[in-house]
């Protein structure tokens, strides 16, 4: 059975495969994302949580996802592009995935077993749901999208400790 996170592996943005292993001993933020979202402008609140905390041990990683409402309808280039021209984001980004359905990635299959949301339901309901990993690997807590980066900040820094 699966204890951590970093039993997974994922495409990066570029297209190379990375083992998740390589952020161990890091608190994570794994969020899906989309740049034609009304939460898109939280990219810019990431990326300030990243700048303030990356050197204290955060690393967030963002998951671009077209599931809901078509909202990520670019290639990996465009989304790369979107990212840094409109909001900076120096944080990794990965390849397009799903968190929902027959075609789920198994990081998120993980995530939504481990951390349900609202009345228990595994499925994540939008774009920006974001996961919050401690140092092992171990999935603590889940964010709803409208849970602004800046209001994660006590329980980062709890981790980050």
């Amino acid at each position: 059975m699966t204890k951590s996170i970093y039993n997974f592996k994922a495409v990066n943005i570029k297209g190379q495969k990375e083992s998740l292993e390589k952020y161990s001993n890091k608190v994570l933020l794994i969020v899906n994302v989309a740049s034609k979202c009304g939460f898109t402008p939280q990219y810019k609140g990431l990326e300030e949580l990243y700048q303030s905390y990356q050197d204290r041990g955060l690393e967030i990683l963002a998951f671009p996802c077209n599931q809901f409402g078509k909202q990520e309808t670019g290639n990996e280039n465009d989304i790369l592009n979107f990212c840094e021209r409109n909001y900076g984001v120096t944080f990794p980004l990965f390849s397009k995935i799903e968190v929902n359905g027959d075609g789920v990635h198994p990081l998120f299959s993980f995530l939504k077993k481990e951390l349900p949301g609202i009345l228990g339901s595994e499925k994540i309901k939008w774009n920006f749901t974001k996961f919050l990993i401690d140092r092992k690997g171990n999935p603590i807590k889940r964010f709803a999208p409208k849970d602004t980066p800046k209001s994660l900040i006590p329980q980062i820094e709890k981790l980050l400790e």
